[in-house]
């Protein structure tokens, strides 16, 4: 059974306002608790599916109390950029298959008079990271090494990269940010229907580590819709963020208890990696649609310029007399796509360590050139000799936010796979991400199945690995705020903004007709369009098979783009993707 079928028994028993503080549960790992609930113990009330309207704050987000903690944020006077941060650290709490303190990502950031701005948090490689380390003794490649081991851990970047957004740009105080999140671990909250069936699928990946089973199930038992859970070990680590900041997590206990896992487990972060951390302030990626103004990342994101590109690309076509998702329509994305999907992996790394042609790749006299290549009626084929494209999760998290005074964030972090490397530190109960598996096999080793060995994206100490996180911000053509989104998924994330984008703009769809649409996706290789499951009927299909297409219609579903649009009148319209059941749109 769904959970909005569910929510007419559910009651909101207390608002995170007001919640008094409480003695911590004796016990660190989570615990049942049968009614009457404690007070401080939240249960979820997700709303329906339809888009939540608000005259002054909004925020979109993975998990309903996520969303409330951010709407609480700004109803207390704190701006967008305070609610971004309070949101982020209780998805950590609530939606811990993406959110996280552990991870990294990416933050863009709309003022109110049109200028914007990025924080970049990415993971880096610790100093001990080499371009050969995923190679085994015997020069082979090892995939366990790569993506499944303490060494795929990447330093952390979410807690550095809240602080340095809440030093420039904050307004509220930093405990006050960090308190409610500290609340949801230490008191707990009730389990919702989401998050219950995803910890019963991850359970048995956990089974390696005892304080990843430990901190998320009942003794090896799974929870169950209903439960209370409380995750005091995480609380203990959150405390130690709100009452020192970035310290906090960097040095400290925290720390020690970080590298003594990592040193355990044959990891390779140490305190001086931990010390070294910086998160980065960076000039957004910038781009028009049809006079639309989009707002991107920058590298080490591949996001804005990919998005960007392909736009130019697409601003030469009569897409809206194509018709949504006809035949001519899927087949001119398509071939856009594994055009900018080509120059993501030859071209894009760390801005640190690679001279990225950002210009040129944005440049709409570039896109013309690519446009030429285009053929209406025949797929143009993808040559293996020319790129591969790595694999990256799809397990990622997106939240959208506009406060009262217009000021736009658009936030998407992760642990790279779901729950990232299943690795949760003992004693201090956050999640470790196995982000070094974003970054290239081996040097040359780049093979027709998806491994690449080009020269940008290897290891190297203190590198930030490529990524395809595209946090957007749109523009009307008078320069006003337009929209707010971005999505999970890993390589189909730029191709799912692309489509909310076009949505939006060529077919004036309301947001949550926009982000519900089916979605497909084409990555350059392998040389195939994949769609969700419904979203071409028979004849479709047969037209996209007579251009030279070959489809991949699974049976799944593609992302979770969380969005806001603004009305005309300013009125802040917020749509939870119906693809994640425990997402949710608050606002006042």
């Amino acid at each position: 059974m769904r959970f909005r079928s569910l929510t007419a028994t559910f009651a909101l028993l207390f608002l995170l306002q007001g919640c008094g503080p409480a003695a911590p549960p004796p016990s660190s790992a989570p615990a049942r608790v049968d009614a009457p609930q404690p007070a401080g113990v939240v249960e979820a009330l997700v709303p329906a599916p339809a888009p939540a309207r608000a005259d002054d704050g909004m925020v979109v987000s993975a998990h309903v109390l996520a969303s409330r903690i951010g709407d609480d944020i700004l109803r207390k006077g704190g701006n967008a950029v305070d609610a971004a941060i309070a949101t982020g650290f209780a998805l950590a709490v609530v939606y811990p298959t993406a959110g996280n303190i552990g991870g990294g990502g990416f933050m863009v950031v709309r003022f109110p008079d049109g200028r914007a701005t990025t924080i970049e948090f990415r993971e880096k490689a610790p100093m001990a990271a080499h371009p050969r380390m995923w190679l085994d003794s015997a020069g082979e490649y090892d995939r366990q090494r790569h993506h499944f081991s303490h060494m795929a851990v990447g330093v952390p970047g979410t807690v550095a990269g809240f602080a340095l957004a809440h030093e420039r740009y904050g307004s509220l105080p930093w405990a006050d940010l960090v308190e409610p999140a500290v609340r949801l671990a230490t008191y707990g909250f009730i389990m919702t229907p989401g998050l219950a069936a995803s910890l019963q699928g991850i359970l048995p990946a956990f089974a390696r580590y005892p304080a990843s089973v430990q901190a998320y199930s009942r003794g090896g038992v799974p929870y169950q819709v209903g439960d209370t859970v409380r995750f005091t070990d995480l609380g203990r680590t959150l405390a130690r963020i709100r009452d020192h900041g970035r310290e906090g997590f960097y040095a400290g206990e925290t720390a020690r208890l970080l590298v003594a896992e990592m040193e355990r487990g044959g990891g390779l972060i140490t305190l001086e990696d931990l010390r070294r951390y910086r998160a980065n302030e960076r000039e957004p990626i910038r781009g028009s649609y049809r006079g639309y103004g989009v707002i991107g990342m920058p590298p080490p994101s591949s996001g804005g310029i990919a998005l960007v590109e392909m736009l130019n690309i697409l601003e030469g076509f009569d897409l809206a007399s194509m018709g949504h998702n006809t035949a001519p329509y899927v087949h001119h994305l398509a071939e856009a796509m594994r055009r900018a999907y080509r120059d993501r992996a030859a071209f894009v790394a760390d801005p640190d360590f690679e001279d990225v042609p950002v210009a040129r790749l944005t440049d709409k006299s570039y896109a013309a050139e690519l446009r030429r290549e285009i053929r209406p009626a025949e797929a143009t084929p993808s040559s293996p000799s020319d790129i591969a494209v790595p694999a990256e999760s799809d397990q990622t998290t997106h939240y959208s936010i506009v406060d009262g005074d217009g000021l736009a964030v658009s936030t998407t972090y992760t642990l790279e796979y779901g729950y990232g490397s299943r690795i949760v530190v003992p004693g201090a109960g956050f999640l470790l991400n196995n982000e070094m598996g974003d970054f290239n096999a081996a040097p040359g080793l780049t093979t027709t199945g998806g491994l690449i060995g080009t020269e940008p994206n290897l290891a190297e100490p203190e590198k930030r690995m490529l990524s395809s996180m595209t946090p957007t911000i749109l523009e009307r053509p008078d320069g006003s705020l337009f929209a707010v989104l971005g999505t999970p998924g890993g390589r189909t994330i730029i191709n799912s903004v692309l489509q909310v984008t076009l949505n939006l703009i060529e077919f004036d769809m309301g947001v949550l007709e926009a982000v519900s649409a089916p979605r497909f996706h084409h990555q350059w290789l392998p040389d195939e369009i994949r769609a969700e499951e419904g979203a071409f009927d028979d004849a479709r299909i047969a037209d996209l098979e007579r251009r030279g297409h070959r489809l991949d219609l699974r049976d799944g579903r593609w992302g979770t783009v969380h969005a806001i649009r603004m009305a005309p009148d300013g009125t802040r319209l917020g749509a939870p993707d119906p693809r994640n059941t425990d997402a949710a749109a608050v606002g006042h």
